[in-house]
C-alpha cells in the first residue's frame, strides 16, 4: 500500500496526457501484484502449518501409554489384569521368584520378542529354556516388571501393560532384566527401543509365577 501511494504521487508531479495514461495503466498492475505476492504468503503459511501427513492420520505415535479400561491401573502407570489366579503366599521383598514370561511390543504392530511354555515357533524356535529367576526388591529387572509381582501367587499368570517409563532404562534391553533369550528375540525389542521415529514403546507382558525360592 506504501508503494502504491508513493507511485501515486511522484507520477502526478509529471505532465501530459500520456504519463497521466501510464499512471493510470500501472496503479492496477501493482495492486494485482502486490495482492498476489500476499495472498501466495499467507497461502503457503498456512500449507506449512497445516500440513497433512496420510502415514500419521488417525494413529498417535509416540504416546506413552494405551489406556485399557478392564485392566487396573497403578500409580506408576502400570496396568494389569490376571488371567489366572494362583494359590498360596505372595513373594515378599527379598525372596526370589522364577518365573516365565511372554513379550510384545504391543505398541509397535505387537511383535513377539520372548515367548513362554518353552515351545517356540518360527524365529523363535529352539529347546527348552531356563526359567527367569530374580529376587524381589534387588533392582534387577525393570520396575514395571518387579511391581508386577505384587500379590501375584505361584501358578498365577498376570498380564502386563508397560509404558517407556517404567520399562527398560534408557531403552537398553541390556541394562536389567528380563532379556529375550533368543537372538531373535533381542533384535525384535531393540529395534523398538532403540528406534529414533515417531513409534509407541509400551510392551505387554504375560508373567507366570513358577514358585518362590524363600529366604535362607
Amino acid at each position: 500500500m506504501v508503494l502504491i501511494l508513493v507511485l501515486i504521487c511522484s507520477l502526478t508531479t509529471c505532465t501530459g496526457g500520456m504519463i497521466e495514461r501510464r499512471r493510470l495503466l500501472l496503479i492496477p498492475a501493482i495492486t494485482i501484484t502486490i495482492g498476489s505476492f500476499q495472498y501466495s504468503l499467507e497461502n503457503g503459511a498456512a500449507k506449512a502449518e497445516f500440513t497433512d501427513m496420510p502415514a500419521l492420520r488417525g494413529k498417535d505415535y509416540g504416546k506413552t501409554k494405551m489406556s485399557y479400561p478392564d485392566y487396573t491401573e497403578t500409580e506408576s502407570g502400570l496396568q494389569y489384569k490376571d488371567l489366572r489366579v494362583g494359590d498360596g503366599p505372595s513373594p515378599k521383598k527379598g525372596e526370589t521368584v522364577v518365573v516365565d514370561w511372554d513379550g510384545y511390543t504391543i505398541g509397535y504392530y505387537g511383535r513377539i520378542f520372548e515367548a513362554r511354555n518353552k515351545t517356540k515357533g518360527g524365529s523363535f524356535e529352539g529347546g527348552d529354556k531356563e526359567f527367569f529367576k530374580f529376587k524381589i526388591g534387588s533392582g534387577q529387572v525393570i520396575p514395571a516388571f518387579e511391581e508386577a509381582m505384587t500379590g501375584m501367587r505361584p501358578g498365577g499368570v498376570r498380564r502386563i501393560i508397560v509404558p517407556p517409563d517404567i520399562g527398560y532404562p534408557d531403552n537398553d534391553l541390556n541394562k536389567l532384566g528380563p532379556k529375550p533369550t533368543t537372538f531373535s528375540g533381542q533384535r525384535a525389542l531393540d529395534f523398538v527401543l532403540r528406534n529414533q521415529g515417531l513409534i509407541d514403546k509400551t510392551l505387554l507382558f504375560d508373567i507366570e509365577l513358577i514358585r518362590i525360592v524363600p529366604t535362607q
